[in-house]
Parts: structure tokens; C-alpha cells; sequence
């Protein structure tokens, strides 16, 4: 294959600079795919949202983890967010919401899932210089697209507008996204390394795009198999256990609104043709994961 090194004239240039080129082509690839318009109209399932949702918490629970096993190497410790940034304990409440308080036996581990899991533990521990790239892939894409998903999301859904559902698009130790960003990158840029790390970083950041591919593949199949977990998906039955949840602030809705609420979910899932429901998975993932170049 095409070395990633080739578009650079020069390594000198900034990291975040390098970063961003390296991965410019296969953006404009995902730039092109129906995946944007079909979200953009609001095509996505509870199902769907419910399953990115879990594959992001297998996701950051590793990242994390190691980031927190490197927060003081001076390979890391720089672009050290932790308030900021970090997801986790966002996407377990995301996840409470959703699947209830037996979430952690719920929610499915995909191989794709693991195999990205695998990769964030090898990098944590072997060779933690190239974690950088990850961190930056993922949180800056969220912060940069953020936004946009959780509103396109939430009058989707139809989810509550307090929020249930979406604390991982929500960033509430950040108060100025474009300055933060900036912060980001010139700490991320003053990270001492040589040339043959940064083309290192440099690659790490195109697997870490293609690790997200591969991962939104895999939920492309559960979808398509109609099976969360193993088994059947019984939507009716958590469509309604999610408009009773007792996380709304302001009580539960009340009989009219449920039926209301169901009855639109129900629609909405039997009339969307199911290429519209993986499409739409597939867009909402690859925007979370290349949101970065939205910045």
C-alpha cells in the first residue's frame, strides 16, 4: 500500500499540521458517502444509536485506562485532559439511560470492538509515544462534531431536551471549544519527539481511522441481523422501557405522551428501509470519528 508518508515535503511541520494531512484523503472519502445526508434527515434508530453507544464505551474505558497508566510519561503527559476531555463516566450514564441499570451485562463487545480495545492496551503499554494519536482522533473529532450529532440525534430519537442520552456529546469542562482546541494542539505540538516517531504517530493515526471503520462494519451486521447482544431486538419493548425511565428530571411523561412517543418510534423504525438504518449508523460513527477536520 501507499506509504502515509508520501503527501509530506517536510516532517518539521507541526504534529497536528501532519496529523490532519495524513489523514485528509481517506476524509474526503467519507466526505463523499451517502452516510451524511441520511443522518442529516434524521435517519437513525434507537437500536443503532444504542449500539454506537456501547461500542464507544468499550472503546474509551481503553483509552482511558491507559492514558491514565501514562498521564506523568512526557510522552502524554502534555495533552493530560482529563476533566476536559475524558468520556467514560459520560457514556455510562448514557448507557444507564438506555439500557437500564444492568447495562454492563447488556450491552454487546463486537470483535471489530475488541480488536480496537486490543490495539488501545498495546499502544498504553508497549508503546505508549503513539497514544497521542488516538487521543487526538477521538476527542478532538468529538468536541468539533459534537454538536451537531447530539442535535440531530435528539429531535431523532425524540430524546429529552435536559439531555438523558447525551452526556457523551456533552463537554461540560469545556467552556470555549475553539480555544480549548488550540490549547490542544500546541501542547500536542510541543510534544518532544524525533522524525521516525512522529511518521510513527503519523501511522498510528490512519489505523486508529480505520479501526473506527472497521468497528461501524461490524454494527452494520448486527443491525442487519436485527440482533443486539445475541439476541432478537425487541423494539417495541425498549422503546417503551426507555419513555418510562425514572432518569427524567421532571417525572415520567405522561400517558398520552407515551403513546404519542411509541407511536412515532414505531413509525419511524417500521417504515425506514433497514439500508437507511446502516447507512445512517455508518455516517453517525465516521462523523464521530473524523469530526477532528471540522476544526
Amino acid at each position: 500500500p501507499t506509504s502515509l508518508l508520501l503527501p509530506f515535503p517536510s516532517m518539521s511541520r507541526d504534529l497536528s499540521e501532519l496529523m490532519k494531512e495524513a489523514t485528509k484523503e481517506v476524509h474526503e472519502q467519507a466526505e463523499n458517502t451517502p452516510f451524511m445526508k441520511n443522518f442529516q434527515k434524521g435517519q437513525v434508530s434507537l437500536h443503532e444509536f444504542k449500539l454506537v453507544t456501547a461500542s464507544l464505551y468499550f472503546i474509551y474505558s481503553a483509552l482511558e485506562e491507559e492514558i491514565e497508566h501514562n498521564k506523568n510519561n512526557p510522552v502524554y503527559a502534555p495533552v493530560y485532559f482529563p476533566a476536559e476531555l475524558h468520556r467514560k463516566a459520560a457514556l455510562e450514564k448514557d448507557l444507564e439511560y438506555f439500557y437500564g441499570s444492568n447495562w454492563r451485562e447488556e450491552i454487546p463487545c463486537p470483535e471489530a470492538t475488541q480488536k480496537y480495545v486490543d490495539r488501545l492496551h498495546y499502544v498504553g503499554k508497549k508503546q505508549p509515544e503513539l497514544l497521542v494519536a488516538h487521543a487526538y482522533t477521538r476527542y478532538l473529532g468529538d468536541l468539533s462534531g459534537g454538536q451537531v450529532l447530539k442535535k440531530i440525534a435528539q429531535k431523532a430519537l425524540q430524546l429529552p431536551s435536559t439531555g438523558e442520552g447525551l452526556a457523551f456529546f456533552t463537554f461540560d469542562g469545556v467552556s470555549n471549544a475553539t480555544k480549548f482546541k488550540q490549547l490542544y494542539r500546541s501542547r500536542m505540538n510541543a510534544l518532544e519527539m524525533d522524525v521516525a516517531t512522529k511518521k510513527r504517530v503519523l501511522e498510528e493515526a490512519k489505523k486508529a481511522f480505520l479501526l473506527n471503520i472497521q468497528v461501524f462494519e461490524a454494527l452494520q451486521e448486527l443491525v442487519s441481523k436485527g440482533q443486539e447482544n445475541g439476541h432478537p431486538v425487541q423494539l417495541k419493548a425498549e422503546l417503551r422501557a426507555r419513555n418510562t425511565n425514572k432518569s427524567y428530571e421532571h417525572g415520567p411523561a405522561s400517558g398520552k405522551e407515551r403513546e404519542r412517543t411509541n407511536t412515532s418510534h414505531t413509525e419511524m423504525l417500521s417504515n425506514t428501509p433497514l439500508i437507511r438504518w446502516i447507512l445512517a449508523l455508518s455516517f453517525l460513527v465516521t462523523t464521530v470519528a473524523v469530526g477532528l477536520f471540522a476544526m
